[in-house]
């Protein structure tokens, strides 16, 4: 099956999840034997056309540069729609068109439309859900291109029942158009991957455990949560180290914050870390903790997991489906800093039971959430799709 797969996001290319999880997605279909092309932004230091086993990748550069993101979004689906358009001339059309979020929708429209190729969307996360509601005219804007882009699409994929209800609900979809799928991990992730203590004293001393948070900052990630948890941690146990990766735009706040709350020498920012780095951290914390205020599913949950560290979640979204309370995971109330702190502290002074999280966390992961079953659950939706195609007059 010959698949055009369109994402804004792609490694190295990585904003959030969507990077990593069509990175993954279209190397496994790849490895079934479709021919799969990618088509992206592209990065600094990065090839126009690369080959990477049965996936090509084609990274494109927007018209020209803008300051207004809309403009640019515009701006790049005309790059998108260029780059495809000569693919179809000189290599032939799809089967099938699969868009990953609102920021491709009007090239995968155009497309859809000018070649008559079914399109499938996956919707990753709304507008309406990071904002808790549409508040303004760009948000309506945007809301209303996912919109236009689920009733454009044949079959719309979300990687959480949370997601389902909440797609369902906000863009008024009958419930057999939604297909869940959840996100995944490739298990080998971690297989070359040890504990290096001389890494880890970059960030901690021996003595102490560190407690670890990668993402975004921003409010919908919660780490302002974590953050507010602090001082209750810190007070029942003292010899910990609070690691936090990644940037964003509440980094000043954060940093103001651990000052203000007197606890700035058990924080320790990374910045951006590279995947290599990341990798080494997940190996050297004792809990990694994921306090988000909204998560359609929580991919980081399960790199934990898979690199066998407890994880402490927020009870919302995704998070919820993945993690069961006591038995592969701790969850916390949503926005709750003392909810956060009270299980964080339950596994720092219980460390069978972290042990014991650990283990089922980590078959849990094996079992349910590798790319071999979610590239199959893809496929039978195109079959499906397809097999549609051909009994309709379209």
């Amino acid at each position: 099956m010959r698949i055009l797969m369109l994402s804004w996001e792609y490694p190295p290319r990585i904003i959030g999840g969507i990077s990593r999880v069509v990175h993954d997605l279209s190397h496994k279909l790849g490895e079934m034997g479709n021919d799969i092309n990618v088509v992206t932004c592209w990065e600094n230091g990065t090839k126009e056309i690369e080959l990477q086993g049965n996936v090509t990748v084609h990274r494109v550069r927007p018209y020209e540069n803008s300051n207004n993101f809309i403009q640019w979004v515009l701006q790049l689906n005309f790059a998108l729609l260029e780059c495809c358009i000569k693919i179809i001339n000189q290599k032939g059309s799809f089967d099938i068109i699969h868009s990953h979020d609102w920021m491709v929708a009007f090239a995968s429209r155009t497309l859809k439309h000018a070649y008559k190729i079914p399109l499938i969307s996956t919707i990753h996360a709304t507008e309406w859900g990071r904002n808790g509601g549409i508040h303004n005219s760009i948000q309506s804007y945007i809301h209303g291109i996912e919109w236009w882009l689920t009733y454009e699409s044949w079959k719309v994929i979300v990687n959480s029942y949370y997601m389902k209800k909440e797609v369902a609900g906000i863009f008024n979809l009958p419930e057999d158009k939604i297909h869940v799928i959840h996100n995944g991990v490739d298990v080998n992730k971690f297989n070359d991957v040890a504990r290096d203590q001389d890494f880890r004293r970059k960030f901690a001393q021996d003595n102490e455990k560190i407690i670890f948070f990668v993402g975004r900052l921003v409010n919908e990630k919660g780490v302002q949560i974590l953050v507010e948890s602090m001082p209750k941690i810190i007070k029942n146990y003292w010899d910990v180290k609070f690691v936090i990766a990644g940037k964003g735009p509440q980094l000043d706040y954060l940093r103001q914050r651990v000052g203000e709350l007197q606890v700035a020498d058990k924080v320790y920012f990374t910045g951006y870390v590279s995947e290599e780095e990341l990798k080494k951290l997940y190996k050297c914390a004792d809990i990694a903790v994921f306090p988000s205020l909204y998560e359609p599913f929580g991919i980081v949950a399960l790199e934990g997991m898979l690199a066998e560290v407890p994880v402490v979640v927020s009870d919302t979204g995704g998070l919820g489906e993945i993690v069961q309370h006591g038995i592969d995971g701790m969850t916390a109330y949503v926005g709750n800093s003392n909810s956060l702190a009270d299980c964080i502290l339950e596994l720092l002074f219980n460390p069978e039971k972290a042990e014991s999280i650990r283990k089922s966390a980590l078959t849990k992961v094996y079992s349910s959430y590798n790319w071999d079953i979610i590239a199959k659950h893809t496929m039978d939706v195109y079959h499906q799709v397809l097999s549609e195609k051909n009994k309709s007059s379209w």
